[in-house]
């Protein structure tokens, strides 16, 4: 079974939705707002913004659902919404600007994460400040390419290549740092 921006959904309903109708999109809705805040979670790292940043899409997507043309499936459409959204907020919010590995290395340790041999994939991806921790998770997982990031975050395709690279270092970094050999587990 599909789950997450993979799910189908149904044409019938997309029409609904198309038309305004409010038990169309709260199906939707139910259909695709774990995944739109698992990605959000991830890229901002806090629950509340995450929260936020659905309620934001689901709102949009109601006002634009009339515009979608198909020309891609309809969960990759909202996965870009969701993607917009958090980088806005990353954007415009003061408390994700600046900050850096040491910020997040700090804010661990004081939480208790442990520096064993093997480290753990989010611990490292927390680490990171959001706007390096939304390049990585963009392009390492999401697929993502430098241009549609470019575009996502209005710089050139070699910021994004930048900011990738070193994060990537970054995470290298604070793996060895953390005792571990550099992999992640």
């Amino acid at each position: 079974m599909n789950n997450g921006f993979g799910q189908a959904l149904d044409g019938r309903l997309l029409e609904r939705a198309r038309r305004g109708d409010g038990a169309a999109h709260a199906a939707i809705y139910r259909t695709y707002a774990r995944a739109c805040y698992n990605l959000a979670l991830r890229i901002l790292g806090e629950p509340a913004a995450a929260e936020d940043v659905v309620q934001d899409v689901f709102l949009r997507m109601m006002d634009t659902v009339s515009g979608f043309r198909g020309d891609a499936p309809f969960g990759a459409w909202l996965k870009r919404m969701t993607a917009n959204a958090t980088i806005d907020v990353i954007r415009r919010n003061k408390r994700f600007d600046g900050e850096d590995a040491s910020d997040h290395l700090e804010a661990s340790q004081a939480q208790g994460i442990p520096a064993d041999s093997a480290v753990d994939a989010w611990a490292l991806l927390m680490q990171l400040g959001p706007r390096s921790r939304a390049v990585v998770l963009l392009h390492e997982m999401e697929g993502y390419t430098h241009k549609e990031l470019s575009g996502l975050f209005g710089q050139s395709e070699s910021y994004s290549k930048s900011v990738l690279a070193r994060a990537l270092k970054r995470l290298e970094s604070i793996a060895h740092a953390a005792g571990g050999s550099g992999a992640v587990k």
